[in-house]
């Protein structure tokens, strides 16, 4: 098991934007559950409907994308706001982080699981916080 974040599952979705290290997390899934906070659905949404603004997604691709994401091994865990009000925004606090960010490596911290992720600056944070990133 481990932690997806939403620069990992974007770069599935553009072909601009493939990393290596992407590519086996994607290979990994099935025979390895991912897990994403619940600001993961949005966030990719998010990305995706940049994309499309911006002339770097033609909206007929969605359904193939929905369709690629909705196929894979993925749990999305439920934040409630107390939780985002007390644990998140504190690790956000203490690391520099966005509350976003915070919130994937809170998950990580919580079940004691690696983080997937090509964000440069919560990768820095994650190995500050003694959590494994997924190589």
């Amino acid at each position: 098991m481990l932690v997806l974040d939403a620069s990992v599952t974007l770069a599935w979705c553009f072909e601009d934007e493939a990393v290596d290290l992407a590519d086996r997390v994607l290979d990994r899934l099935g025979a390895v559950e991912a897990m994403t906070p619940a600001i993961w659905p949005c966030e990719v949404a998010n990305g995706i409907r940049t994309a499309e603004r911006r002339g770097r997604l033609d909206p007929a691709e969605i359904p193939r994308l929905r369709e690629l994401l909705r196929a894979l091994p993925i749990r999305v865990m439920p934040l409630n706001i107390e939780a985002a009000l007390a644990e998140t925004l504190d690790l956000a606090r203490r690391l520099d982080l966005s509350a976003y960010d915070a919130a994937y490596l809170g998950l990580a911290l919580e079940r004691a699981l690696p983080l997937a992720t090509i964000d440069a600056r919560l990768a820095q944070a994650a190995r500050r916080s003694g959590v494994e990133l997924v190589a």
